[in-house]
């Protein structure tokens, strides 16, 4: 059996700026939240840093299974990892040592309230449709599309990217 964080998982990892955290609370119902510091660790753990996620947190300490998924934006290609989640808090003995790698990460910009240690045990590709609809669809189209639809809307959508918008004093 493949290492649910192989080399193929942790290069799309590497490629992804945002992943998401799937919990489910004490009544079943689910909860997704947006996670921006993440790192793989050694034995199939997956850091986060909890840095604004009482949620979460509330979530896998009622139940810790949950699901990691995350995707190069532009590619329209990631992972979804699913396992066993924890929340390592400031005076847990094992903090500092889970914490180390996320702290270059948050650095003085965020607080890191916790880290969500992550086992994972299982990890599958995900992939935008064109890719099952379109066999012949190719990753270099796929990152052109995307590039042309992101560009188009952040115009149209956010002046502070128009060539004529100018920072107030």
């Amino acid at each position: 059996m493949t290492a649910p964080l192989n080399p193929n998982v942790l290069h799309w990892l590497g490629r992804s700026v945002l992943c998401w955290l799937a919990t489910v609370d004490a009544n079943g119902q689910p909860n997704v939240s947006p996670k921006e510091v993440f790192v793989p660790a050694p034995d199939n753990h997956l850091l986060i840093a909890h840095i604004a996620s009482p949620g979460s947190v509330r979530n896998i300490r009622q139940q810790p299974r949950v699901c990691v998924s995350f995707i190069d934006v532009f590619a329209q290609r990631g992972f979804k990892l699913t396992g066993l989640a924890e929340v390592l808090v400031p005076t847990d003995p094992a903090f500092d040592q889970w914490a180390a790698p996320l702290k270059p990460l948050t650095g003085d910009r965020f607080p890191l309230l916790g880290v969500i240690r992550v086992r994972v045990l299982h990890s599958q590709p995900i992939a935008a449709p064109s890719y099952a609809l379109y066999p012949d669809t190719t990753e270099t189209e796929q990152v052109g599309n995307a590039w042309q639809a992101y560009a188009s809307r952040l115009i149209t959508a956010h002046p502070a990217f128009t060539p004529t918008h100018k920072e107030s004093p």
